[in-house]
């Protein structure tokens, strides 16, 4: 079981959060927290998303006609 201090909305302040057991096979690395004090859980969002590659240059500019 992995300890964090996370803000509670129910318990409206920081409290220590835990992973219970988890059935899914992820260990540690569950994103399902609870709440130590009074028991809310909390879904941890574990997904990444790939950086976008950014233009480089100059602004485009209207073409010239010939």
């Amino acid at each position: 079981m992995s300890d964090r201090e996370l803000h509670c909305d129910t318990c409206e302040g920081v409290r220590p959060f835990e992973t219970p057991p988890c059935a899914d096979g992820h260990g540690v690395d569950c994103p399902e927290l609870v709440c130590t004090g009074c028991g809310a859980a909390m879904l941890i969002a574990t997904f990444t998303f790939p950086a976008t590659r950014l233009a480089t240059g100059t602004a485009h500019a209207p073409r010239r006609a010939a």
